[in-house]
């Protein structure tokens, strides 16, 4: 059973770290996270889970231990790919279970998991967050990218 998480601002992403195998990436990580977000400097507004009861977690079961929190549209996992990426890249999952939703269509567009960037899960939380775009839209801009990765909008 996964811990639950608390004290979480509704306008900060929340990252969860999953792998706990290398310390010194995991701080290359959190240093990309609090890098300012975009030219403009704006300060990233984060809440960040760094508890070894998560180490391992599958997506799944962290869209489970965190679906009540109902100002949540996406999670990022810092997970082993993040670790080992020399881009630092955070798994973006949408936080949505097939049965909050009324049809295929809408699971489809508003659920899924892509790559993206420390420096680009704000574009993606404060676009979900305030229902600018859906996660379609992210996955889209994803697939756009030769790697496979958000980068921005």
């Amino acid at each position: 059973m996964l811990p639950a998480v608390t004290g979480r601002d509704e306008f900060a992403a929340l990252i969860i770290r999953t792998d706990f195998s290398d310390e010194t990436a995991w701080q290359g990580v959190q240093a990309a996270l609090l890098a300012p977000w975009s030219a403009s400097g704006y300060e990233p507004h984060v809440h960040v889970i760094d508890d070894p009861a998560w180490d391992g977690a599958a997506a799944g079961d962290v869209i489970a231990a965190v679906s009540t929190d109902e100002d949540l549209s996406v999670v990022f996992l810092a997970d082993s790919v993040s670790m080992q990426d020399h881009q630092q890249s955070l798994l973006a999952v949408a936080v949505l279970t097939r049965d909050e939703c009324d049809s295929d269509e809408e699971f489809e567009a508003y659920s899924g998991s892509v790559r993206t960037l420390p420096t680009a899960i704000h574009d993606i939380h404060a676009n979900l967050s305030i229902a600018n775009l859906d996660f379609a839209d992210v996955a889209e801009a994803a697939r756009a990218d030769g790697a496979g990765i958000f980068r921005s909008f």
